[in-house]
């Protein structure tokens, strides 16, 4: 078959270089425009890297729906459109100019987790498994029917980054499966259940603020859905230092908790040392935390954090008015 890649994120990057040494023909591919950093440094589309690095065609524009594009697009005469981690909407008009249809590889078991953020969204609220879904792309977000599925246990101490890397890879095996059963018209489409739905909107930078009245387990996933952006993050209060901020980057539950006792020292946010190591209490327990990065500094261990920070036994991560 003639196909079409649509994609820019890393996410895409096993997919499309499995078609690419497939016995189909990819015959251009889409991406978004190259993005200048600060200091006026570009940073590198590895998708368009791919498409050059195989002397096709890469097209990059600002709005893919606009009719000198979607004329472009016609000309490649494809059978089918495969997309993955695009960040353009397709409107119908292109939708309909494959033959076969326009396919989307998904970071979730549809119906759950529809939009921008499946894998961090899994994470976040406390999923055992997820896995990759393609479905064909239809007007509305995520909707369409699905062609195929496979699923994974998600790791108990795995980050959004890291499942992201694994999710990417299972969709090589599965993409190559249902591009076959498409070219041999036996692919079986699956309708989703409406019931079913759950949204996985784009998260903002603000969600890694942490509330410590959570429970442990919460804010395990939150620390670990956050991860590589935008990284969780509470400030430090501590009698007669200055407050300092922090990246919480990993953390586990703790569970010696008896040896604090009750009332006062068990407000959330509190922090004790152990042999060393950093406790917060939490709604429901102790959070040990694992790996922090104080600002301004490089990102350490918590016995490291517990040598290098001042004042840190007693102090609070919360509002400054918890200091007595």
């Amino acid at each position: 078959m003639r196909i079409v890649l649509m994609g820019t994120g890393e996410f895409a990057l096993p997919a499309f270089r499995a078609v690419l040494g497939s016995v189909h023909e990819v015959v251009a591919v889409v991406t978004q425009p190259d993005k200048v950093g600060r200091g006026h440094h570009q940073h590198v589309n590895v998708v368009k890297a791919l498409g050059e690095s195989g002397g096709l065609p890469v097209l990059q524009p600002e709005r893919v729906n606009r009719p000198e594009v979607l004329e472009e697009l016609r000309g490649f005469g494809a059978d089918v459109f495969l997309v993955a981690s695009y960040g353009q909407i397709l409107k119908p008009e292109l939708l309909s100019i494959p033959r076969l249809g326009a396919f989307n590889l998904h970071g979730s078991l549809l119906p759950k987790y529809r939009g921008a953020a499946p894998v961090q969204y899994s994470i976040w609220e406390g999923e055992r498994t997820t896995g990759v879904t393609i479905f064909q792309i239809e007007p509305a977000l995520d909707s369409g029917p699905m062609v195929g599925k496979v699923e994974t246990e998600i790791g108990e101490e795995e980050t959004s980054g890291e499942l992201m890397l694994r999710l990417a890879e299972l969709c090589v095996p599965l993409t190559l499966e249902v591009l076959d059963q498409l070219e041999r018209g036996v692919a079986c489409f699956e309708s989703q259940d409406p019931a079913g739905v759950v949204l996985a909107p784009k998260i903002p930078r603000e969600a890694g603020q942490l509330d410590f009245r959570q429970g442990v387990r919460r804010i395990d996933c939150q620390l670990r859905a956050l991860q590589p952006w935008p990284k969780c993050s509470a400030v430090l209060q501590r009698s007669g230092q200055p407050p300092l901020r922090c990246l919480l980057l990993l953390g586990k539950r703790w569970g010696g908790e008896e040896e604090f006792g009750a009332g006062a020292e068990l407000s959330t946010g509190v922090v004790r040392v152990v042999e060393g190591r950093p406790l917060v209490r939490c709604g429901d327990g102790w959070l040990e935390l694992l790996r922090v990065q104080p600002e301004g500094r490089k990102a350490m261990d918590g016995r490291s954090f517990v040598n290098g920070t001042a004042g840190i036994s007693g102090a609070f991560f919360g509002d400054a008015a918890q200091i007595s």
